[in-house]
């Protein structure tokens, strides 16, 4: 029996793999943190293509809700907290629902975090990571270290917004704190980046 279907609920640590393309297992809701829904590319590198985000309180591996096998290679975007939800015939209908009006908004989200000008790019995956409040405010360094800190790697942020990893780096210095440096004198230490 697949593991995944003995779970109720499952922790993830940044860039875990929650679940393969193929794979079975129940109806999730998503707790906490975000998880980044990849299709397999028919491309001879055999890369995965971001499709969808989910958000805190979002159903992912809709799959089950009729018996089939997930669509989709979910991995986390951030740390996450999973709960399995149980799908019964009273609530089938309801989940439903659910998930189309989640679908619809999930839409939404990707276009605005894959077209447009790079900074806004940037700024609405930053809104979706919940660092949206800080966007535009005289932060102190430290405060600029932290956020960086919760973010996915460089890498993964680029794939999501379709961007190349050194103009997403660029646009990060734009719109956080530059990072604390070391101080002169060698007694600090220089706080490391995510």
């Amino acid at each position: 029996m697949n593991l995944l279907m003995t779970q109720k609920a499952l922790a993830l640590s940044r860039a875990e793999l929650a679940w393969a393309e193929g794979d079975r297992g129940p109806l999730w809701r998503v707790r906490e943190g975000v998880l980044r829904l990849d299709r397999s590319s028919h491309e001879p590198d055999g890369a995965h293509r971001v499709v969808q985000l989910a958000l805190p309180g979002d159903l992912v591996g809709m799959d089950a809700l009729w018996g089939e096998p997930y669509q989709f290679a979910v991995s986390a975007l951030t740390a996450v907290r999973l709960d399995a939800v149980e799908v019964t015939a009273d609530n089938r209908e309801a989940l439903l629902r659910e998930a189309l009006r989640q679908q619809q908004r999930h839409s939404l989200d990707m276009a605005e975090v894959r077209t447009g000008p790079v900074a806004r790019r940037v700024a609405q995956l930053l809104r979706l990571l919940g660092h949206g409040h800080h966007l535009g405010q005289r932060l102190a360094s430290a405060q600029g270290d932290a956020i960086r800190a919760t973010l996915p790697r460089l890498r993964e942020l680029a794939e999501v917004v379709d961007a190349k990893t050194e103009t997403v780096c660029r646009v990060l210095a734009q719109l956080l704190p530059a990072r604390r440096a070391a101080r002169a004198s060698g007694a600090g230490l220089a706080v490391q980046g995510a």
